[in-house]
């Protein structure tokens, strides 16, 4: 059970919160929206692993809701007793569900099924936004703890445990990591799951234990992935998770539209990885793009969106209405509009052996996860724009030191003045203009980092284990070459025909019901708040090509 007594910053310190009692009247006005049912000692509402549960509410008796360790013993977590309500994050997506329902007792609740359940928390939003914040805390409670999810075995800043905790981070999966190389219990463990070296790491749940699996082998073992029917219709598939497709899936689904979101790695895109948003309406003390982009997921998925991970798109038949888009893993799914919102892909740098140090030392994002891992030493960032100022000013808190490369004078044509004063007051960071890095040294992992101002072919180093590139990205568009027009960066053109006759909306391109928004989109301004003002924008284009084909 979880102890009441609880630091300020646990979320299971805010009681009321986590686990509201909601009042006489609330329960009337949920009453219509599923039967009552009464459930007898030992009986198990929905268990461990099951995709869209049903929502109760309890009218009399208690609910205990249980976690499972590594070894599948259960822990009773906490007991829901009358007007207190089941369920957390997984309730509104068709992830698999992180813990156990079941009857203390006999039990009667009202029972609202998961396909009516959006409905409900939209036709009663002052309910809704009980249980929302409910759910939210439960998922922070989970994460905070190390609690419901998955432990990690493995050495710390090994590429394959950096990957797969890094996709459980950024998808908001509880994840425990046990260092191999720091961690006293690890061999006890090791030994305990029949683990061999080569096969960390490894995943370990109450269910399996996988052996340094791929990312979609990963997802799809523990239920993250979504399951589709090749031949549904879907209103509208968007194509990338960045903030601008996570507005348009909101906007979207908020107006009755049937909505998919495909994403390949995690919500957030590019923006997702930033360690700080300081200058995005609305949050003046700024936003993490994580934190972000998990807002804007479950908001999107209060709506009713679906949302698909770790299956990229891959392809697009033009030849066929609706449309069908091609998936990683031989699946595929039909829509009859596409928005396209796939982002960018980070720019590499041509440095010899910079491959063999990708995961090991060279990183395209500087969040919590990787200030934890070069915490006390000296980094280096690449690039002069806001994402490389964003993360030279976050690892300054946290490194010894940061040295920012960046090919011109210096950092005021590519980055926002906030940034540059902040830059320059830390006496933790250092500007090297007119530089370029040379060479990357090391055994296994990035041990050192060479850079050559190219004024005067003077050669500098540091002996860094972390390199961060910030340079830039390319538009992820292979997928759609023959069948959208790209300019020759490879953008998708909008707003035009083939022809070059303009077109109703700026975000239409030249095929019918397929439009493109955000960082993808020539022309397009690249920052976080355009994305999401054009994500929402383009959703009333989208209406007018449905209402179009329905005449």
């Amino acid at each position: 059970m979880i102890d009441p007594r609880r630091s300020s910053d646990d979320p299971y310190s805010r009681t009321a919160q986590i686990y509201p009692v909601l009042d006489a009247e609330m329960i009337l006005r949920i009453a219509p929206y599923g039967p009552k049912q009464t459930f007898t000692e030992g009986a198990t509402l929905y268990r461990r692993g099951e995709r869209r549960a049903d929502f109760f509410v309890v009218l009399s008796g208690r609910v205990g809701v249980f976690t499972s360790d590594d070894l599948g013993a259960e822990h009773l977590l906490t007991v829901h007793e009358r007007g207190q309500f089941t369920g957390e994050l997984d309730h509104l997506s068709a992830r698999a569900l992180l813990v156990t329902a079941r009857a203390l007792g006999e039990v009667e609740v009202i029972r609202i099924a998961a396909a009516d359940f959006t409905g409900f928390m939209s036709a009663e939003p002052d309910i809704g936004e009980v249980v929302m914040r409910a759910f939210i805390l439960r998922r922070m409670g989970f994460i905070h703890h190390d609690r419901a999810g998955i432990t990690l075995i493995g050495p710390a800043n090994d590429a394959d445990t950096v990957r797969l905790e890094r996709f459980a981070v950024r998808n908001g999966y509880p994840v425990r990591l046990i260092d191999t190389r720091a961690d006293p219990t690890a061999s006890d463990l090791v030994v305990e799951f029949g683990l061999e070296p080569r096969d960390l790491p490894a995943i370990v749940t109450a269910e399996l234990v996988l052996r340094n699996p791929s990312t979609p082998e990963f997802a799809d073992a523990i239920g993250l992935t979504e399951r589709f029917d090749p031949d549904e219709i879907w209103d509208v598939a968007v194509i990338g998770a960045g903030p601008a497709g996570l507005a348009a899936a909101t906007y979207a689904a908020s107006e009755g539209l049937k909505t998919v979101v495909i994403e390949g790695l995690a919500p957030g895109g590019q923006a997702g990885t930033s360690s700080r948003i300081e200058n995005y309406l609305g949050f003046p003390t700024g936003i993490s793009g994580q934190a972000l982009a998990g807002r804007a997921q479950v908001q999107a998925q209060k709506f009713g969106a679906r949302i698909a991970i770790s299956r990229p798109a891959t392809s697009l038949d033009c030849n066929v209405r609706p449309y069908r888009i091609g998936l990683e893993g031989n699946q595929s799914l039909r829509a009859t509009a596409i928005i396209v919102a796939s982002g960018a892909r980070y720019r590499k740098l041509s440095v010899p052996g910079y491959d063999r140090f990708e995961g090991h030392g060279v990183q395209y994002a500087a969040t919590a996860m990787e200030a934890m891992l070069c915490e006390g030493h000296e980094v280096v960032v690449v690039g002069g724009g806001n994402s490389a100022g964003q993360a030279a000013v976050f690892l300054s808190r946290h490194v010894s030191h940061v040295h920012v490369l960046v090919r011109g004078a210096g950092l005021a044509a590519t980055m926002s003045n906030y940034l540059i004063r902040s830059i320059a007051s830390s006496s933790r960071i250092t500007v090297h203009p007119y530089s370029e890095v040379t060479q990357l040294a090391g055994d296994r992992t990035l041990e050192a980092i060479y850079w050559r101002d190219v004024r005067t072919g003077d050669v500098t180093s540091v002996a860094s284990g972390s390199l961060f590139v910030m340079i830039g990205a390319e538009p992820n568009t292979d997928w759609l070459r023959g069948c959208l027009q790209l300019d020759e960066n490879g953008f998708i053109v909008a707003g035009r025909d083939d022809d070059g006759t303009p077109l109703a909306s700026p975000y239409q391109t030249a095929r019918q019901g397929i439009y493109a928004v955000g960082d993808v989109r020539a022309g397009s301004v690249k920052r976080v708040a355009a994305g999401v003002g054009e994500g929402s924008v383009v959703v009333q284009a989208v209406h007018a090509y449905l209402e179009s084909l329905a005449v």
